[in-house]
């Protein structure tokens, strides 16, 4: 068993503390999910926000979920000019026996955007 490293992340409509955390808990789902993956698999997780995010903490949204035993942490994106506004970035390292090549990344909504390249032409995942 090796651990991978999965990608995701969402833009938010609008920096508001209820609306943050059922996207994060969408996205961080959706992670496990597209990557047959449960909590009991993950070693740590990475969230970041941009800057324009303030209204509560992503990794609250695991917490939410029964995360008590996975090492979570907040940290906010560059704020780099022209860069796209409300995202949380989720980067999760997990045991799986899952190649490389067969992690599926998640970028919902116009986080699409991020990563052309891993999402399918629907715009929902990768």
């Amino acid at each position: 068993m090796s651990v991978r490293a999965l990608r995701g992340a969402v833009q938010l409509d609008r920096d508001e503390r209820h609306h943050l955390l059922d996207e994060v808990r969408r996205l961080f789902q959706e992670m496990l999910r597209s990557n047959g993956l449960d909590q009991d698999d993950l070693v740590s997780v990475i969230f970041t926000a941009t800057p324009d995010l303030v209204s509560e903490f992503p990794a609250l949204a695991a917490r939410e979920l029964g995360m008590a035993d996975v090492p979570l942490m907040c940290a906010q994106e560059l704020d780099i000019a022209g860069s796209l506004p409300r995202v949380v970035r989720i980067l999760a390292h997990a045991e799986t026996d899952r190649p490389k090549p067969a992690i599926k990344h998640v970028y919902l909504g116009g986080a699409a955007a991020l990563r052309r390249d891993l999402v399918p032409q629907d715009g929902a995942s990768g």
